[in-house]
């Protein structure tokens, strides 16, 4: 007599009396709740640190008279890295600033005075003497992803401790500065900026500051940028040692990039990305070297390049009119030309 054979499955089986009961499915709601809590355990953890910053400054007055002034004011934000008293925040907030006024989440107010101020990157420095300060943590920008939680805090239109939250839009973008100069690695978001929000921090879910709120393109909505928080830290580091960052100069304009697995491996390289040639300056030490748009650098004065990040902080002044070799791919080759940065005019 032949037996059957019935193939039961692995998982578990539901009834019908089970599957007629209808159980509330609250997991959206958890999903709303987790959301919550992380936005507002960032805020009370960031919140303090946020300052509102008043300026005057004197420019040349539009009366046409020589050596005229007018005097205007402005506003902004920033926050407190430090626990006694640097504060970071844009450049263009405090630029050529003539007086400096700053108000702390919990109302109290203090002068500021200019530690250092990059125009290129758009990041400042000041500094205020205040007892009780509540530094922010700065976070790491270089692992961040595409779509990750995001909270900016800042003052717009002077209403304090204004909290919006969004995602990351875009990494690697390009921001042209006031100086003229392309600045690298931005961060885009779409957490609402508006004016006034300029210098405050943008954080994680975990409330670690991974960017400084920097700019927003006014016809478009939820278009803002960010400048990286790994940026900051090298130009910070700078401004407080110099008042200023002293930088040599290659002209080139690029982007940090994937790297295919396997030129990785094959060329032993000790990053799995590198920076992407975009555009390269006329009459400038890359043309002359011979690098061309296209190109991915992944290597400096025998040092090796992963990122943006990595290129700016070999790019120091000791390198200025100093022939140092730089490592690139051209498709799937690897070249080694040679290359002499020159000092970056003011």
């Amino acid at each position: 007599m032949r037996k059957k054979m019935r193939l039961v499955s692995g998982g578990p089986t539901i009834s019908s009396e089970a599957r007629e009961r209808k159980v509330p499915d609250t997991r959206d709601e958890d999903i709303l709740d987790a959301y919550s809590r992380a936005v507002t355990g960032a805020v009370e953890k960031v919140a303090p640190s946020v300052v509102k910053i008043d300026v005057k400054q004197r420019v040349p007055s539009r009366a046409n008279r020589r050596g005229a002034a007018d005097e205007l004011q402005g506003s902004g934000s920033g926050f407190i890295f430090t626990p006694d008293g640097f504060i970071l925040t844009n450049s263009h907030v405090v630029h050529h600033a003539t007086e400096i006024g700053v108000t702390l989440s919990d109302g109290r107010g203090y002068p500021g005075y200019m530690v250092g101020d990059d125009p290129d990157t758009d990041l400042a420095v000041i500094r205020i003497d205040a007892p009780n300060l509540v530094a922010a943590a700065l976070g790491d920008s270089s692992p961040l992803r595409a779509g990750q939680l995001v909270i900016a805090l800042g003052n717009p239109y002077g209403f304090y401790s204004t909290v919006t939250a969004g995602v990351i839009s875009a990494l690697g973008r390009s921001l042209r500065s006031q100086s003229g100069r392309l600045i690298d690695d931005v961060i885009q978001t779409d957490a609402a900026l508006n004016p006034g929000s300029s210098g405050g921090p943008l954080v994680t879910s975990s409330g670690d500051v991974i960017g400084v709120n920097t700019a927003v393109i006014l016809p478009a909505q939820g278009i803002c940028f960010a400048i990286a928080i790994n940026t900051a830290k090298f130009v910070v580091a700078g401004l407080i040692r110099e008042g200023r960052i002293r930088r040599s100069y290659i002209g080139v304009a690029g982007q940090t990039v994937p790297l295919h697995r396997r030129i990785v491996r094959f060329y032993r390289l000790s990053f799995e990305s590198g920076v992407l040639i975009e555009s390269v300056d006329v009459a400038s030490p890359a043309q002359k070297a011979g690098l061309l748009k296209g190109d991915i650098i992944v290597g400096f004065d025998d040092k090796p390049i992963g990122a943006i990040d990595d290129l700016h902080r070999v790019l120091t002044q000791e390198k200025v009119n100093t022939r140092v070799p730089v490592a690139l791919l051209r498709g799937t080759e690897r070249l080694t030309l040679e290359i002499i940065p020159a000092e970056r005019p003011s």
